[in-house]
């Protein structure tokens, strides 16, 4: 029931939105005993302080199926035609009293508040004044937490510790920043106030995080402001009103946690086949880095247990040893997981951080588009699924983590487009510096394509808008210094530690055939539901390194968005980003093959740039997977507006067309080479006393990297000459891959590849010991099944000048001291 028009509107027609200066919002549920003082203290202050003109004001009080009179004292107080009544038939809950009554509110302003009084009137000056501000403000909300509050009666201490708990699950699910959400005192802009609530699903107590939420995702700037606060006897808080109030924030983000679920079953769907044979499986298209990847992990986890420095070994290419923080071993993950992989295992830990990792870096996406692009979930999806299972990163889901796990970029991104509206830009400039500095600690290549990627953005969006790049620039600078100097301390030792420290290297040259060819641009990867696998070979160097392969139609369709919306400026930046991207992927040389011509690549003039150096240049086209996910979300938000079903349908079709030939397929596994029983069993102990190295023939290399498998699978019982890893080469310290070759570790390679043993010279039996000394080895061990093993036995007996010892399922030769 709703009492009559406003004083002042025209008869017979109803009042319009706006033509009261404030409405006061108060819900009520059996307040029949407090409601009048409170009334009367509101209308008190509303007269001396706002006016007393017929539109100066209005109160507007909610009676939510109330079981006393509290209708009956608000119709007592409607002498005065600025008290309304709006009655639900039924008790349905705060935020369903108040969407009724924001709903039917008149006020330029609207001021929500509690029937209790707990915040006093005299506090509506304070936010009043800062939506006044020179802030562009839209809601301003009373917060206990303020350090500048002042808690005049506290609650119980059960409520208390409630309460802090429940701000601090919905600071993390819901309004990131807010650090108080239930405070029953808030003033917000009418119009926007009344589409929000209108908008809104809730009836519960959560309704003030669902709205703070909505203002969030519409970019309406709020500000929590101090108030003074005292509770007051007769809370219709109830303790099971927190669980309520939970049960309704997994509601409000339903769509969210939906969408988590979808990116997890389609990684699950992805890594089906290393799940389903953890013990004995291995990925087939992962080359010797599933080996490599479970040696980081396994020996990070053995370093933390045994209080050792995680960022050097030396159960690896003995005795100089490796450099971890020069190899991407992931600390950021591999560190805290140490529980994991000494309960379950290396293997274990690779394929967790592999499938959470990929679903993680798609929902973080869906974050990011979902804030800050679109208001269509479905769109925001589909977007953060492209990002992340976008053919290149299928290709690196088959062997590197560190550049499927990109959970934190969207992060960083977001930071950093906060940093822009400099709002807060101290602490979003300590958030930006910590993240930067945990994504270091995660990959530093991706972050540095992350930061192209970021920069050729802003440059192509200034381009266009530069009076929103001038605004932005300041605080960015600011916020950007603060960030360097959160971040460099922390990465300070770390990063000397890799550029300086032992093992250290200077760079990792690829030559002048590590671009993407052009077709590779246009062709489909070797695991998309259109790929094949034999072309996709030949247009790339292996394959992990797939970078590119995006489909011609998936080309053709952002083109066209980026065509279609040139005038957003986002669009337009967007669409850059990737035309840029793609020609710098494609390296300091370009070979026009229909011409026959080859062309000198933008890649020339910065390939020789510090940290740029090292970089696989073909790996510049990953830039293109987010940004095609948010041109794609930008196109399905516009399609989904429509107002022609054929138009829809048409949309959808276009974008279905682009992506169905690119659909992932799950990544195919092989049956794994067995542990030899030498190391299982233990036999190696006797070989490698007083740190003597064990030597596996051949030697562990890029190539063949078996034996890290025997060394992480055990327990790193033992450590091992040569190895897989970045380290080292020469006087200049150039980054190679695998240890320094030697006569001894390159003949063994060589026969252990089918090369016809060579006749075996003084000189080279001499350097043969050499070697073994340089290693510090006790003993080579042959595993009897390799398929050069005869070869293999003849040329170390011939070197060695005696024949080896059968041990379980190896020959062995031991040496060294015995």
């Amino acid at each position: 029931m709703l009492a009559p028009p406003a004083p002042g509107a025209a008869a017979g027609a109803d009042p319009a939105p706006g033509s009261v200066g404030l409405s006061v919002v108060i819900p009520a549920y059996a307040e029949e005993e407090r409601l009048a003082p409170t009334l009367d203290a509101v209308r008190e202050y509303l007269e001396q302080h706002i006016g007393n003109g017929p539109a100066d004001w209005e109160i507007v009080v909610v009676d939510d199926g109330s079981p006393d009179g509290t209708a009956d004292v608000v119709l007592k107080a409607a002498d005065d035609p600025r008290i309304r009544l709006v009655r639900s038939q039924q008790n349905r809950g705060k935020g369903h009293a108040l969407r009724l009554g924001v709903g039917g509110s008149l006020g330029r302003r609207v001021l929500i508040m509690d029937a209790d009084l707990a915040t006093p009137m005299e506090e509506l000056a304070k936010l009043e004044q800062c939506l006044a501000g020179d802030e562009h403000l839209d809601a301003a909300i009373g917060s206990r937490a303020h350090r500048d509050s002042a808690i005049e009666r506290h609650q119980s201490m059960l409520r208390e510790v409630l309460g802090r708990v429940g701000n601090r699950v919905i600071r993390l699910v819901a309004v990131p920043g807010i650090r108080d959400t239930q405070c029953g005192f808030k003033l917000f802009d009418g119009d926007q106030a009344r589409v929000a609530f209108g908008a809104s699903r809730l009836d519960g107590w959560a309704i003030d995080v669902e709205i703070l939420q909505y203002f969030r995702r519409k970019g309406w700037p709020v500000a929590e402001v101090p108030v003074r606060w005292a509770h007051q006897d007769g809370s219709k808080v109830r303790p099971l009103d927190y669980l309520r109030t939970l049960g309704e924030l997994m509601r409000l983000n339903a769509a969210g946690i939906a969408v988590a679920a979808l990116y997890l079953l389609a990684s699950l769907y992805l890594y089906q086949g290393l799940w389903g044979g953890l013990d004995g499986s291995i990925l087939a298209d992962s080359l010797q880095d599933q080996n490599q990847w479970e040696w980081f992990f396994g020996v990070t986890a053995d370093n933390i247990s045994h209080l050792r420095n995680p960022l050097f070994t030396d159960f690896q290419n003995t005795p100089d040893g490796v450099n971890l923080m020069g190899n991407t071993v992931m600390l950021g993950l591999s560190v805290p997981l140490t529980p994991v992989t000494l309960l379950f295992g290396p293997t274990f830990t690779l394929a967790l951080v592999f499938t959470l990792g990929i679903a993680g870096t798609a929902w973080a996406w869906y974050r990011l588009i979902h804030r800050r692009l679109t208001e269509s979930r479905v769109a925001a999806a589909v977007g953060g699924a492209l990002a992340a299972f976008a053919p290149p990163m299928i290709s690196h889901a088959n062997a590197h983590p560190n550049f499927v796990v990109l959970f934190m970029i969207p992060v960083i991104i977001d930071r950093a487009l906060r940093l822009c509206e400099g709002k807060n830009v101290v602490r979003d400039g300590v958030l930006l510096g910590l993240f930067s500095a945990y994504q270091v600690l995660l990959g530093e290549e991706p972050f540095l394509l992350a930061a192209m990627g970021m920069l050729i953005f802003a440059l192509g969006y200034a381009c266009h808008d530069r009076e929103a790049a001038r605004r932005a620039a300041g605080p960015l600078a600011k916020g950007l210094a603060v960030a360097a100097a959160v971040s460099v301390p922390l990465v300070a030792y770390p990063l000397y530690w890799q550029f300086f420290g032992p093992q250290s290297y200077h760079s990792v040259l690829h030559g002048d055939e590590a671009g993407n060819p052009l077709r590779a641009l246009t062709e489909y990867s070797a695991r998309s539901l259109f790929g094949d696998p034999e072309n996709a070979g030949k247009l790339s160097i292996n394959t992990t390194e797939q970078n590119a392969f995006y489909g011609w139609t998936l080309l053709a369709l952002a083109a066209a968005i980026t065509v279609w919306m040139w005038r957003r400026p986002v669009a337009r930046a967007l669409g850059i980003t990737a035309a840029v991207a793609a020609v710098l992927s494609l390296g300091p040389k370009v070979e026009i093959q229909s011409l026959g011509i080859t062309v000198p690549g933008p890649w020339a003039l910065m390939r020789h740039l510090p940290l740029l150096e090292s970089v696989i240049e073909s790996r510049v086209a990953i830039i293109c997977a987010p940004v095609f996910g948010l041109l794609i979300a930008l196109a399905l938000d516009r399609v989904t507006g429509f107002g022609a079903r054929e138009h829809r349908v048409l949309g959808y079709m276009a974008v279905g067309a682009a992506l169905v030939p690119i659909l992932p397929l799950p990544l195919v596994v092989k049956d794994r080479e067995p542990v030899p029983a030498f190391i299982t069993q233990g036999l190696y102990e006797d070989y490698v006393k007083d740190g003597r190295s064990l030597v596996a023939v051949p030697l562990p290399d890029p190539a063949v990297a078996d034996a890290l498998h025997w060394q992480s699978s055990t327990g790193f019982g033992f450590k091992l000459a040569g190895g897989y890893f970045n380290g080292p080469w020469g006087p200049d310290r150039i980054g190679i891959y695998g240890a320094a070759p030697r006569m001894l570790s390159n003949l063994l390679s060589d026969v252990g590849w089918g090369a016809t043993p060579p006749v075996v010279t003084e000189e080279m039996r001499e350097q043969a010991g050499r070697d073994l000394d340089s290693w510090k080895a006790g003993v080579l061990v042959l595993p009897q099944r390799h398929k050069h093993a005869e070869e293999l036995r003849t040329t170390i007996t011939e070197l060695l000048g005696r024949e080896p010892e059968q041990a379980a399922d190896c020959l062995v030769w031991r040496v060294g001291p015995r």
